[in-house]
């Protein structure tokens, strides 16, 4: 881990957002996220949005803002299903490949360049009916009590939550090892980041990366369903899945 004394959040904002502005293309090229197929097939959903359809609901003329939307595959995704997206995300570089599927797909989705904590700032307060956010996305964020304030911030009354991620004891374990399970990071949020130095990325790609250094924290189920209620909201579902 970094020692929280010589790292700030801004620190970690700057190094995180410089390796998805660097990683945004070879994505968006990868076959693993399938641009082309979007553009080729109308119905074409990501494999994401299509796990979570059983538990998503009717979207038809849903107001729905995706929060750390990346690339836009799930946002494009979810407007196809009837709601009217927006999509948030702090690499410019994640944005443009994001309006560049949107169009090809015959997608009306509006993207939005900020943070998530700044997005009550660069959003309408109170006005949507659901907050998404999907895999990978609230290890980058240091203060999962700050992100629900925001969550609650952005929902009208009446409005819900949808949130699909990795269980965090994934992130707590040492992937290294194969003949048995050893916690090797911290299960609980903890203020100092842990570090990683990962010239790869996860998809398919022949791309060799530079900025390669990233900072992350965990946040353990508890503090996370306490995060939500505590912010004002009432879980209503909870599943876990291999």
């Amino acid at each position: 881990m970094c020692d929280r004394s010589a790292v700030t959040d801004q620190t970690s904002y700057e190094l995180n957002r410089a390796s998805w502005d660097e990683r945004a293309p070879a994505h968006a090229a990868s076959p693993d996220y399938g641009f082309a197929r979007f553009a080729a097939d109308p119905e074409h959903l990501s494999s994401t949005v299509t796990f979570d359809l059983p538990r998503l609901g009717d979207l038809a003329g849903v107001r729905g803002v995706h929060l750390q939307c990346h690339i836009g595959t799930d946002t494009v995704s979810l407007a196809r299903l009837g709601a009217r997206m927006t999509g948030l995300d702090f690499s410019a570089a994640s944005l443009a490949e994001a309006r560049r599927l949107a169009t090809a797909a015959g997608a009306e989705v509006d993207f939005v360049e900020a943070a998530v904590y700044d997005a009550l700032d660069v959003l309408e307060p109170g006005a949507y009916d659901l907050v998404y956010t999907g895999l990978g996305a609230i290890c980058w964020l240091p203060d999962i009590r700050r992100w629900a304030k925001v969550v609650t911030g952005l929902l009208r009354p009446g409005g819900r939550l949808f949130i699909r991620e990795g269980h965090p004891m994934l992130w707590a374990i040492d992937e290294e090892q194969t003949g048995a399970l050893v916690v090797d990071y911290p299960y609980f949020e903890r203020p100092e980041p842990v570090e990683f130095d990962d010239p790869t990325t996860y998809v398919e790609t022949d791309v060799v990366f530079e900025v390669n250094r990233t900072h992350s924290w965990n946040h353990g189920l508890g503090e996370i369903i306490t995060a939500v209620m505590d912010a004002g909201l009432q879980v209503t579902a909870f599943e876990e899945h291999d």
